[in-house]
């Protein structure tokens, strides 16, 4: 049996549930009353957050800065603007209000604001993708708007060198771990049905990456990786067809950052294949992170069924995450959880089932696949540049 040791930290404290933004005063004042207010306009107006905390500040003395020109696959760009802001006005603490993308390029900044030499472009870059030299950040306070990358609990930021091209965790460690996130699931009601699909995909996928990939004798974690997984099959379709079921969006809320902090890797391994293929989609086309995830997915299965432990654990995934008859024959079995898959996402969440339908081309192929391959020995399955074009092909 293989063992791996694990450590596991999280710090983050959660104000959880309806009225939660009472927390949100005292967890910017423990810090100072200075903020850079992070957001993403047309959520933070749609949801009423933007007027709430603006008359809260008011009210008590903040002084703030606001920063929304965040791309929704954030760039270094506003890393840098963001950073900029904080030391020209002495910051305190950054406040991100919205989904993945705010909170990934808040974590950015609060690095960012202590670099040296923000023209640095490339420098900087270097420096948070390295992370040994990172020994300081601002605390960061969240208002989490949506249930998806689970940011708001962990510790890494997904940033991307629009000069480059480059798509990853470039700011990561325990230093990124947010201080307070604040989770009302009254404030995700407003989100657009294709980002919460997209967000239900995410959450399922990041659990599916490590639960679908190495260790031995993990079932406490597994039993973890199925319930987070069924909390999205059951609600994901609920909170499509119902935007304000307060059951459906706190239970998707919830299961958000446990999927991505840490409790469902422990003592097991993850390549993450998925996200390796699809980042460096996210770096050439401003695609939906969740959607082109959820387009890989079962394709991604189909093509690697029967090597490895593939036919053993997709049968394991599909009788305790889809109910398949546990009696059938292991492969058929897999090959049902492959379709359950598919039907998830495509039928029951609705998203976009080819990558030219969210406006993707094979232009990239090339060098996208190139750029996967190289974290391939990581992968539940390795795979070649050609075979990663021949997904993306059959993704297409």
């Amino acid at each position: 049996m293989r063992t791996y040791q694990y450590n596991y930290y999280t710090p983050t404290k959660i104000f959880g549930g309806e009225g939660a933004i009472e927390h949100l005063l005292p967890s910017i004042q423990q810090y100072g009353n200075k903020v850079l207010m992070v957001f993403d306009s047309n959520t933070a107006h749609a949801t009423g957050i933007y007027d709430t905390v603006v008359d809260t500040f008011k009210a008590n003395g903040i002084q703030w800065w606001e920063y929304d020109k965040v791309d929704p696959n954030p760039r270094l760009y506003s890393v840098i603007e963001g950073a900029q802001l904080c030391k020209d006005n002495d910051v305190d603490v950054v406040l991100a209000i919205g989904g993945g993308s705010v909170i990934d390029c808040s974590k950015g900044i609060r690095a960012a604001a202590f670099y040296p030499d923000l023209s640095d472009y490339d420098g900087l870059w270097a420096w948070g993708a390295s992370g040994k030299d990172i020994k300081e950040t601002l605390p960061l306070v969240v208002i989490c708007t949506m249930a998806s990358t689970g940011s708001e609990m962990d510790g890494g930021a997904v940033i991307i060198n629009e000069h480059t091209h480059q798509k990853g965790g470039s700011f990561h460690g325990d230093l990124f771990l947010p201080n307070v996130s604040i989770l009302d699931p009254c404030f995700t009601y407003s989100v657009p049905p294709r980002h919460v699909a997209a967000g239900v995909a995410d959450i399922f996928i990041h659990t599916s990456e490590t639960y679908l990939d190495g260790g031995d004798g993990t079932y406490l974690v597994d039993g973890f990786a199925e319930a987070i997984m069924r909390t999205c099959v059951k609600y994901g379709p609920i909170a499509l067809a119902d935007p304000k079921n307060f059951e459906a969006r706190q239970n998707l809320q919830w299961a958000a950052p446990w999927a991505i902090n840490g409790l469902v890797r422990a003592g097991r391994t993850s390549g993450w294949t998925l996200h390796g293929m699809q980042h460096p989609m996210g770096a050439y086309h401003d695609i939906i992170h969740g959607q082109g995830l959820a387009i890989l997915m079962p394709r991604w299965m189909k093509y690697i069924l029967g090597k490895g432990n593939t036919v053993e654990k997709f049968a394991q995934y599909g009788v305790n995450v889809f109910g398949i008859d546990a009696n059938l024959p292991q492969q058929e079995i897999a090959e049902k959880a492959i379709d359950a898959t598919a039907d998830f996402f495509f039928n029951k969440l609705q998203i976009p089932s080819t990558l030219s339908a969210i406006g993707m081309t094979d232009e990239h192929f090339e060098e996208m696949a190139a750029d996967a391959a190289r974290g391939s020995f990581m992968f539940y399955v390795p795979l070649t540049k050609e075979e990663i074009i021949e997904i993306y092909k059959q993704c297409l």
